[in-house]
């Protein structure tokens, strides 16, 4: 249970340090750039400890490619697992790039429990893939799970002002897309490697949106402040060990208990902070659609 509160800790502060930072008008990209500089050096430390990289034995990759991803059989040997983590995570990187800028905008334009309710929701898209792919089909609870979440999504997005429709369409929808995508990336790699080498994914995830972030920082020529580079490291940080401590705790408790309380503890830590000391105030039908997604991340959990 301890690993599980550092868990829900490490995802919340996420979005209260973007609010910070959004609140500050820092620079976006540079805070995003040494985020990921941070999550891929100690993602990195992590593989060397472990000893996961490997340099040889890659010439079946292909053939157990058709066994096991196109047949359906089995897990990628070590090696194979090893460039399976390498080409997953290189697409993976760009998701989690373009989730975590919408993050940040959608935490300035919105609130805070908006935006962190959005981005929990995303574990819709690989339920949804899912289905179609692996024809996981959820049962009838997780049925009533997904019909509230999208509800939620109808409530939030309802307004008489044509500029909110749009704001709101524009900022948790795209965040709630790409952040989904992220989470189907996790499940691609997770479906067909070994765990094992979940560090050489984190690694090549990192550091792809690293290369991205950096890129759009030098392109804006936007001045870098210190103050940038220590809240790229305090989000850096968390962002990691949220992942770290989420597997330790499935080490030790049931899925089924894990993650409805780790989606559901984050949107109330990330609302109530919000609210208590950031000075925020939700609507009636925000509070409503937090309420229901709560409720819905509990049941598609189950």
């Amino acid at each position: 249970m301890g690993y599980l509160l550092l868990a829900i800790i490490c995802s919340s502060s996420i979005a209260i340090i973007f609010k910070f930072s959004e609140t500050n008008n820092l620079n976006r990209y540079a805070v995003t750039t040494m985020n990921y500089f941070t999550a891929f050096i100690v993602s990195l430390i992590l593989s060397i400890v472990e000893g996961n990289i490997i340099l040889q034995g890659y010439d079946n990759f292909f053939y157990e490619f058709k066994d096991v991803v196109l047949k359906g059989n089995g897990l990628f040997s070590p090696s194979s697992s090893f460039i399976w983590a390498i080409i997953v995570g290189i697409f993976a990187g760009v998701f989690f790039f373009l989730s975590f800028v919408y993050y940040q905008i959608s935490v300035k334009k919105n609130n805070v429990g908006l935006a962190g309710t959005f981005a929990k929701l995303g574990i819709l898209v690989p339920m949804s893939f899912s289905i179609i792919l692996w024809r996981e089909f959820p049962t009838y609870i997780q049925w009533i799970g997904i019909i509230l979440s999208l509800i939620s999504i109808i409530i939030v997005n309802i307004s008489f002002k044509k500029n909110q429709i749009k704001d709101i369409h524009i900022n948790l929808i795209l965040l709630f897309l790409f952040g989904g995508f992220a989470e189907f990336s996790n499940k691609i790699f997770q479906k067909y490697a070994i765990s094992e080498y979940k560090s050489i994914f984190l690694f090549f995830v990192f550091f792809i949106a690293f290369i991205i972030s950096l890129i759009m920082t030098l392109r804006r020529k936007k001045k870098v402040s210190k103050v940038d580079l220590i809240t790229g490291i305090l989000v850096g940080i968390p962002n990691l060990f949220s992942s770290f401590f989420l597997i330790l705790a499935l080490n030790h408790m049931k899925t089924s208990v894990v993650f409805p309380i780790y989606s559901a503890g984050s949107i109330i830590i990330i609302t109530l902070v919000g609210t208590l000391f950031l000075g925020e105030k939700l609507e009636r039908k925000e509070i409503i659609a937090i309420f229901m997604t709560i409720v819905a991340l509990i049941l598609i959990n189950l």
